[in-house]
């Protein structure tokens, strides 16, 4: 629904600094179509750059208002907020956009064209709303039927729920298509549908028709591909985290023939609800090797799949500190470990290619 030129505006009211806007900031980062204005009215007029680090340039505005002299033709509510609801500060800025025939795309799980107010409003022709995060219609449960395509599938897998599944696989992507690999990518969340225009939003699947809502979304992002292709699967959740369901049916519906395990640097416990019991993150090796283990599990082809690399996310330290880090966890675990954002990603691209 989403097209690859459509110009956008951001709605990222009080996110462009902190991980609650994760979904607008990987938007910023990754889409190659225009984003033409960011909302945040607590960094109005300044300078996205040096706010995100980003390199793109993007006017940052007050309210929609000011957005619409950009010429939008899609709002994207940039927030994933804790519980996925609407934020109450947003609400004018998307009536404002509405009202001026810009369309509307969401990931959060409150639905927006069942939102009375917004429904209430007429939408002119080929304007539209989009709420990403509902169950695909006509699912079946999982077969195995990945199994069967000749192409590479690696699956991220991680440590922790945001740890960056998401970049690793865009950076792997982008790395392989620079060398003319036939790469593609399967969104399983939110920002990953927005960014790829396809995949399938996870967490709003039955946990049942969960398997069979990625196979699905294998099979039709893997047409045509051959031997040599690789498609990268988005990975969510973790199996260290409590609170975690979705690393198994990723595993089952993509049928992985290899595994790159996403971990940030220095993190030793899953960030849980405050106030909960802190749950440690197991020593990697070990849970690299319940990684395999399981995806070598509800399989016909007996394959085991391997973590091939380490993708870590170096974001919070210096360069010193970042080097220091991925020299120790390589040490650990004997694997091949690089920060994609930060170092590239072709050295992981070798280490999943590599034989063997």
């Amino acid at each position: 629904m989403l097209s690859a030129d459509a110009p956008l505006v951001l709605l990222q009211h009080g996110g462009l600094d902190n991980l609650s806007g994760k979904t607008g900031l990987a938007m910023l980062r990754y889409r190659r179509g225009p984003i033409v204005a960011v909302i945040d009215p607590a960094h109005a007029g300044a300078d996205l750059r040096a706010i995100t680090g980003i390199e793109r340039s993007v006017p940052v505005v007050a309210d929609m208002a000011a957005a619409l002299a950009y010429g939008p033709a899609v709002a994207v509510v940039g927030l994933a907020p804790s519980g996925g609801r609407l934020p109450a500060e947003m609400r004018a800025d998307v009536v404002a956009a509405l009202r001026a025939g810009v369309s509307l795309a969401s990931g959060l799980h409150s639905q927006l064209a069942a939102d009375p107010e917004f429904a209430a409003l007429p939408l002119v022709s080929g304007q539209w709303i989009w709420d990403l995060r509902q169950e695909p219609a006509d699912l079946e449960v999982a077969t195995a039927r990945c199994a069967q395509l000749p192409c590479r599938r690696l699956l991220a897998v991680g440590s922790d729920m945001a740890v960056g599944k998401m970049s690793a696989c865009l950076e792997l992507k982008a790395a392989a298509q620079r060398r003319g690999i036939d790469a593609r990518f399967v969104g399983t969340g939110q920002a990953g549908i927005l960014i790829s225009g396809q995949g399938v939003a996870l967490d709003a699947v039955r946990v049942d028709y969960a398997g069979g809502a990625v196979e699905a979304a294998v099979l039709a992002a893997a047409q045509g591909a051959g031997s040599e292709a690789l498609v990268l699967v988005e990975g969510q959740g973790s199996l260290a985290h409590p609170g975690s369901t979705a690393t198994l049916p990723l595993m089952r519906g993509s049928q992985p023939t290899d595994l790159l395990l996403v971990h940030r640097a220095g993190q030793s416990h899953v960030r849980t609800r405050p106030g909960a019991e802190p749950v440690a993150i197991p020593p990697l090796p070990e849970l690299i090797a319940a990684c395999e283990a399981l995806a070598a599990l509800g399989r016909p082809d007996g394959l085991r799949p391997r973590v091939r690399a380490i993708a870590l996310n170096t974001a919070l330290l210096d360069a010193e500190g970042a080097a220091e880090q991925v020299h120790r966890l390589a040490s650990t675990t004997k694997l091949p470990v690089l920060d994609p954002v930060r170092a590239g990603a072709d050295g992981l691209l070798d280490a999943v290619l590599a034989k063997g």
